[in-house]
């Protein structure tokens, strides 16, 4: 037999190749749809008498067996031409055929998805799609199908409350977020402490390098730091120092350096002899009232009680207006108290043929809110400039803070205070020459008026850079200075 395959994406295709090589009479054996296409196998009509059913049907018999009547052929969608004959058998073949009968074998097409199928399919999908989504299972199963109308409801049913489902999952995702910020800060942590401990292992190489480089440089450094100089302004000092230099030299250099940088006012020039309006701002207990009464008694010397008024707004201090008018008394010399900026405002305008106005304000925390409050009282007031009063007792670090705090474009300079009291004025001169803040007059006891000078610049660069004696515990041994430097971030 010489069975013939065809194959071709769709069944008319196939049959239109099979009848070109074939013909018309060839006999369909089966059809089928695979991967692809529709496939087709087929036989020429000589070959039909290999076939065993045709060999059976050719056999002698006493008489013809009639050929049962063909079914009626299912309508064809391939071709018009192509007929299909339900039968399996083919006729016996004629004594003396003029021509092969025609046999057409059954033909079945592809099935066809109809749009009733699609739509019954869909549906379908659709309605598993709801039970599994839903997050309702009784609701889900009495959902309708698409394709159906749901039917009105008889009465209207309260509405359930909708379940929040998407909160759990907001809610693992900010622990999850909380926890991505914690690790950072943990991360940034650590970061700082590798930081901090590279920056102390490079200044302990660097000042290794300085020592041996230029060891009287180190060892100025040591005793500027050890007098209580910040570290910026001891590196900045030392750089004066030649490398070759001896301590001698070193110290000497260093002294000449300060001594350029130190604003220290020689007379009287910019205060008394010049007048004007003055407030004495500060933190409390630095001694404002006593400095304003010393003030007020060098110009009452040299300009006479009738060119001079004082002025106080401490009201809050018990006994502090009244200390301030013994004083007044004493001198000759009007007082006035005032309680706000309006009152401070007119009291002024009365006093603007006065040569000397001193005001004696109410003494506050650096770190208080009325601070501002207070600079912007003494500002709206009219041309009045401010006086800080630096305690030489602090810490360099807290007289940084007081500059910071009463810092303005109307603070004419500072006035040293508490002098005598003081181990080592290195950290209010630090703070000073910083600040590039002038110092005007230099305070070294409670006496009114003597103890009230004005600032020598030998007698303070010798407190500032006097050495600690060997057995202070405050004298900086081996690399501790290095120590300090790296704790400074200097």
């Amino acid at each position: 037999m010489n069975v013939k395959r065809y194959f071709a994406p769709s069944a008319r295709e196939a049959l239109r190749a099979l009848k070109a090589e074939l013909g018309a009479d060839a006999i369909v054996l089966s059809n089928r749809a695979v991967e692809g296409g529709v496939e087709i196998l087929a036989l020429p009509a000589e070959d039909v008498g290999a076939l065993p059913g045709a060999q059976r049907a050719a056999a002698p018999a006493p008489q013809r067996i009639p050929q049962p009547a063909p079914r009626a052929p299912a309508p064809s969608v391939e071709d018009d031409d192509f007929q299909v004959s339900l039968s399996g058998r083919s006729p016996a073949p004629q004594a003396a055929p003029r021509k092969p009968a025609r046999i057409i074998r059954p033909f079945n097409p592809p099935r066809m998805e109809t749009p009733d199928y699609v739509m019954r399919t869909r549906a379908a999908a659709l309605s598993e799609q709801y039970a599994i989504d839903d997050w309702s299972a009784p609701e889900a199963a009495a959902r309708p199908l698409a394709t159906e109308m749901p039917p009105a409801p008889k009465q209207p049913a309260p509405a359930a409350p909708p379940v929040r489902a998407a909160e759990p999952a907001r809610e693992v995702e900010d622990e999850r977020i909380r926890s991505l910020q914690d690790a950072n800060v943990q991360l940034m942590k650590e970061m700082a402490g590798i930081r901090s401990m590279i920056e102390r292992q490079l200044a302990g190489f660097a000042w290794g390098e300085t020592r041996r480089k230029a060891p009287a440089r180190a060892d100025i450094v040591g005793e500027l730091l050890e007098a209580g100089f910040s570290g910026v302004l001891a590196r900045r000092l030392a750089e004066a120092v030649e490398e070759e230099a001896s301590p001698e030299d070193a110290r000497a250099a260093v002294k000449n350096a300060l001594a350029r940088d130190l604003r220290a006012v020689a007379s009287d020039a910019d205060i008394v002899d010049r007048g004007g309006v003055y407030a004495l701002v500060g933190p409390t207990g630095v001694g404002k009232t006593t400095t304003t009464a010393k003030l007020a008694a060098r110009c009452v010397v040299r300009h006479g009680a009738e060119r001079l008024a004082l002025i106080t707004t401490d009201g809050y201090r018990i006994g502090a207006q009244e200390q301030l008018r013994i004083y007044g008394r004493i001198l000759g010399v009007p007082v006035f108290s005032v309680r706000d900026g309006a009152d401070l405002r007119q009291t002024l305008a009365e006093l603007r043929n006065k040569h000397m106005v001193l005001i004696d304000t109410m003494g506050m925390s650096q770190r208080d809110k009325m601070v501002a409050d207070q600079a912007a009282m003494l500002t709206g007031a009219g041309d009045v400039r401010r006086l800080l009063l630096l305690n030489s007792t602090c810490r360099g670090d807290t007289l940084a803070d007081v500059v910071r705090a009463y810092s303005g474009p109307d603070l004419a300079g500072c006035v040293l205070t508490k002098v005598d009291e003081a181990a080592s004025l290195a950290p209010a001169l630090d703070v000073a020459v910083r600040n590039e803040l002038d110092v005007f007059y230099v305070a070294n006891g409670q006496r009114v008026p003597e103890d009230l000078h004005l600032p020598n610049r030998a007698y303070l660069l010798h407190r500032a850079l006097r050495e600690q004696s060997a057995e202070s515990p405050w004298r900086l041994q081996g690399d501790e200075a290095a120590l300090m430097l790296a704790a400074g971030g200097v």
